[in-house]
């Protein structure tokens, strides 16, 4: 079975109240719950966390190497600002989906860089809540493609 984390970034706790017209109504219980409903049906472990802290951000990408096999992260606003972040992910070397509810590269010049962009698998952006879950079936369809990668990750004791 596969063991997924996700993580969410800072002041998506907010969601459902903060810019609406960006990332409409839905809250983050609301998109986990429909992530874990997702994952079930796939016969997939999940544990979803936010924060609005970089480092324990960080703490749970270093934590993570032991207990899953692949990471969805929606690194909100570090996306385009934390080198710690995409540090960790390129430690570690989880498969990493990164994840936005926007479309980063239609929004404000700051946004369209991603440090992440070259450490993770790929990038889902601008389809609101719906890109976690295109972000789940992406990463699984990744492993699906490089089974070496599930099987190099079992072999160090991550069943």
């Amino acid at each position: 079975m596969y063991r997924i984390l996700v993580l969410h970034g800072p002041n998506l706790n907010l969601l459902g109240h903060r810019e609406t017209k960006i990332y409409g109504k839905v809250t983050l219980k609301g998109i986990n719950q429909r992530l874990l409903k997702a994952a079930r049906q796939e016969g997939v472990e999940l544990t979803a966390l936010q924060s609005n802290s970089e480092s324990e951000l960080v703490d749970k990408i270093q934590q993570a190497v032991e207990k899953y096999h692949a990471l969805l992260i929606n690194p909100a606003a570090f996306t385009h600002t934390s080198v710690a972040i995409r540090d960790a992910i390129a430690a570690t070397g989880l498969p990493t989906v990164e994840i936005h509810m926007s479309n980063i590269y239609r929004r404000e010049n700051f946004r369209h860089h991603s440090y992440l962009a070259e450490v993770v698998v790929g990038q889902i952006t601008g389809f609101g809540a719906e890109s976690y879950l295109l972000g789940l079936q992406a990463i699984l369809g990744y492993f699906g493609k490089n089974p070496e990668s599930i099987q190099k990750r079992k072999a160090h004791g991550r069943k």
